[in-house]
């Protein structure tokens, strides 16, 4: 009778908030929540790129407000997904209970599950919550039959492009990676001999670790090559089309792509593209709002739409994305999993696809008129976000940092012209042969 109660206070108070509230993207509809008993302090450890931290804020402040026996506070962590991974670890591996929920990354499930929590312990798994959302994420979070993240957000690589330019130099938008380069070097050449001797055409993610693995795979599977490890277990690096595809990104360095970008994480693509000095650039879905915000040279004046195909014909966009994980050895696990089931919610993705344009794990909402106007690119990248390509995080059985590792460092080397393209996949080859016989326990 008192859940019940706390439910009816709060969807009141809810209907109040509704009533007050500008009917804009900024004030959507917050969630409906059975606020959890006694008095939790829950912490969430959360990122900082783009304004995700901003927007989490808000977040908490407003669920606190519908459940004001709670406090509930955001834990920032390194923007680099390795250094992040590495915090979480040490947090994890001595049992602490300072964090009661981990967002964690779409490639980590494997390699932190027995530290989290089971949430089909706590709601079954017919329940319409978990229905929701895109089947292939629940998927990707079920580890040995434990449901141990709740999608909160899916991304795929997306490409940004110029809309002024293109049609400044009466250009399509490019279809294929051979249609980009000569777009990208057009308007290049064509703004520098203006006089801006600072503009490039192309900018994507290759500081060494993720970011390269992540651009690499794209390169990869859209030129044919598979997808690192497949599925099966089966290498799938040392072949043509892979070579190809890293011999055609190494070409772009110091053609269409700054030396810089060998270093770049996606904020550094972002604040580089945020200049006006890019026509394209790869990038996650964080960029298209921060691109928007008044007074930055690229305002109103750019477009997303899918990467291009390669030899093949296929695109290919590395799935990516963030799950809401809660510790086992947090002191308020019953409160935890009620905070991400509200952060979760249909109204809950509503608010951080209308307020910072990050992408839904419910696939109703890219229906939701209020989304489409909010975020207008996601009538065309749906496909995209639904048909991503997964990096062999399940494969790897906890070891995928090891063959992402081995990966970048490896089209690193190729990128930095310290190896052939050949030379360097056919290493690579053995070294992940090796990393599977291990995974396997041959």
């Amino acid at each position: 009778m008192r859940n019940k109660m706390i439910v009816l206070i709060v969807l009141c108070f809810t209907l109040m908030l509704l009533a007050l509230a500008p009917l804009n993207a900024q004030d959507a509809t917050p969630a409906v929540v059975e606020c959890p008993e006694g008095s939790p302090n829950l912490v969430i450890a959360a990122g900082a790129v783009g304004i995700e931290l901003e927007f989490l804020n808000g977040m908490l402040e407003q669920y606190m407000a519908l459940c004001p026996n709670v406090t509930a506070s955001a834990l920032e962590v390194p923007d680099l997904t390795t250094d992040r991974l590495g915090l979480y670890i040490q947090f994890l591996g001595s049992r602490s209970p300072i964090v009661d929920i981990y967002n964690i990354d779409t490639i980590w499930p494997a390699i932190v599950a027995e530290h989290m929590i089971n949430y089909y312990d706590f709601f079954p798994a017919d329940d319409p919550r978990y229905a929701q959302h895109f089947p292939t994420i629940i998927e990707n979070n079920t580890i040995d039959g434990r449901l141990i993240g709740m999608p909160w957000y899916i991304d795929a690589g997306l490409l940004y492009y110029r809309t002024d330019l293109l049609e400044k130099y009466g250009l399509e938008i490019p279809q294929t990676w051979d249609e980009l380069e000569i777009a990208a070097k057009t308007i290049q050449d064509g703004e520098r001999a203006a006089g801006n001797a600072e503009f490039w055409g192309y900018i994507w993610q290759g500081k060494l670790g993720e970011p390269t693995t992540v651009n690499a795979l794209e390169w990869q599977a859209s030129n044919g090559g598979g997808r690192i490890i497949s599925a099966e277990g089966e290498v799938q690096v040392d072949n043509p089309e892979t070579i190809a595809a890293i011999e055609r990104a190494a070409g772009w360095i110091n053609t269409i792509t700054p030396p810089q970008v060998l270093g770049h994480t996606p904020p550094d693509s972002q604040r580089m593209w945020e200049s006006g000095n890019i026509a394209f650039m790869r990038n996650w879905a964080f960029a298209y709002k921060v691109s928007n915000e008044e007074g930055k040279a690229t305002a109103g004046k750019f477009a997303v739409t899918v990467l291009p195909a390669g030899d093949s014909g296929e695109r290919a966009a590395t799935l990516g994305g963030w799950q809401l994980a809660v510790s086992k050895y947090s002191e308020f696990p019953d409160a935890a999993v009620k905070l991400v089931l509200y952060l979760t919610s249909y109204e809950g993705q509503k608010q951080i696809a209308q307020e910072i344009n990050y992408n839904p794990t419910i696939a109703a909402l890219y229906d939701d008129p209020d989304v489409l106007s909010a975020t207008p690119f996601f009538i065309q990248v749906r496909d995209v976000f639904q048909n991503a390509v997964p990096r062999p995080s399940t494969v790897a059985q906890g070891r995928y940092n090891d063959i992402s590792n081995a990966y970048a460092k490896a089209v690193s080397e190729v990128l930095n012209g310290e190896s052939d393209a050949r030379t360097a996949m056919e290493d690579l080859g053995f070294d992940l042969d090796d990393l599977m016989i291990e995974i396997n326990g041959g």
